[in-house]
C-alpha cells in the first residue's frame, strides 16, 4: 500500500510520454520539462515498484511487461479522471444532477409530458416526479422532499418563491343533456340545487369550489359527495351522479369528445394560474435552476390547450 500511495500522476505521465515518443528528450519537450527531470521521475517510479519498467527497443524506449501494467493503470485512471472533470463541469453548469419535482394531482395530466421534455432537453438530469394533493405537496416543501413544485395558489407557509407559468381555468361541468346545459341563464340557486361532487379535504380544487359557492350564495347548504381523484369525479359526472367544478386541464379529452359539457354561469370559468415554486430560503442546485428556467420558458410545450375554454359568463 505504501508503494501505491507513493506513485504520482506525474510519474505515470512521464512513463506514458516516453513510451509514446520513444525518447526521454522528446517526452521532456512534450511535458515542458527538462530531460533530467523526466529521467528522475522514471527512476523514482522504478524504485517504488521495485523493477525495471522500460527497455530499449529498435525504435527507442518501450515498456517492459511491468511497465505495460503501469501504463494500463494510467490509461484507466486518466480516463476516469477526465470523465469526473467533465461531470464536475456539467454539474456546475446545471446540466446534470437529480431534481425532485412535486406536482399537485391536478397537474398529473400534463406532468408526464413535462418530464419527458425535460429528459430530452437535459439527458444527464434525473427528474423524479412526485404527485399528491395540495396538502401533501405543501408537506413536501416543508420537509424539503421536493426541489421544485408545480401547484396552484402558493402556500403562506413555508415561505416560497413562486413564478407563474400559465393560466389554469376551472369549469363547472355536467353530463351532456343535463338541464343546466339547456338554460340561457344559470342562477346560483340552479347550481346549488344539484348534487355536487367534491374533491377530498386538503385538495386545492375543493377549496376553490367551496369558495366559489360561498361567493355566489353565502351560507347556502348543498348535497354533495366526496371523491379522492379527478378521474373518479369525471366518471361520476358522466354517469349522472352530479355536477362538479374541475380543472379544465384535467378534462380536455372529455370536453373535446362531448362526454362532459361546461355549464355557463356567472363567474365561470374560474381563472387561476399555475406556479412553479421552491422554498425561499433554500439555495436551488444548478440542476434545479436549469429545470426551473426551462419550465418557466416553455409552458406552451406542456400545458394543455385552452381552445375549449369559453370566456367568463356575465
Amino acid at each position: 500500500m505504501r508503494r501505491l500511495n507513493a506513485i504520482t500522476f506525474k510519474q505515470l505521465r512521464a512513463l506514458s510520454q516516453v513510451c509514446e515518443t520513444g525518447t526521454i528528450s522528446a517526452a521532456a519537450e512534450m511535458l515542458s520539462l527538462t530531460p533530467p527531470a523526466v529521467h528522475s521521475q522514471l527512476k523514482a517510479l522504478e524504485e517504488i515498484v521495485g523493477c525495471q519498467i522500460l527497455k530499449r527497443g529498435a525504435e527507442g524506449f518501450e515498456p517492459t511487461p511491468e511497465g505495460e501494467a503501469l501504463l494500463g493503470a494510467w490509461r484507466i485512471s486518466h480516463s476516469v479522471l477526465e470523465k469526473a472533470i467533465r461531470q464536475i463541469e456539467t454539474l456546475s453548469k446545471g446540466l446534470a444532477g437529480t431534481v425532485v419535482l412535486g406536482v399537485v394531482s391536478t397537474a398529473k395530466y400534463f406532468a408526464p409530458r413535462l418530464v419527458v421534455l425535460l429528459r430530452e432537453a437535459f439527458p444527464d438530469i434525473d427528474v423524479v416526479l412526485r404527485i399528491g394533493n395540495r396538502a401533501q405537496i405543501i408537506r413536501y416543501l416543508q420537509n424539503e422532499e421536493a426541489d421544485l413544485v408545480i401547484m396552484g395558489r402558493p402556500p403562506r407557509e413555508p415561505l416560497v418563491t413562486a413564478q407563474s407559468i400559465g393560466e389554469h381555468p376551472h369549469l363547472l361541468v355536467a353530463p351532456p343533456g343535463h338541464p343546466l346545459t339547456q338554460l340561457d341563464t344559470v342562477r346560483p340557486a340552479d347550481i346549488l340545487s344539484e348534487h355536487i361532487v367534491l374533491r377530498e379535504p386538503g385538495s386545492g380544487t375543493r377549496i376553490l369550489t367551496m369558495r366559489y359557492f360561498d361567493e355566489i350564495s353565502p351560507g347556502h347548504e348543498y348535497r354533495h359527495t366526496e371523491m379522492e381523484s379527478n378521474e373518479t369525479i369525471k366518471q361520476a359526472v358522466i354517469a349522472g351522479l352530479g355536477i362538479a367544478i374541475l380543472s379544465a386541464h384535467t378534462m380536455h379529452e372529455e370536453l373535446r369528445s362531448g362526454r362532459l359539457v361546461a355549464v355557463p354561469a356567472r363567474g365561470l370559468p374560474i381563472m387561476r394560474h399555475w406556479f412553479v415554486v421552491h422554498r425561499a430560503e433554500a439555495e436551488p442546485s444548478h440542476a434545479t435552476r436549469t429545470v426551473k428556467d426551462w419550465i418557466t420558458a416553455n409552458p406552451d410545450r406542456y400545458l394543455p390547450s385552452m381552445d375549449l375554454v369559453s370566456q367568463p359568463a356575465r
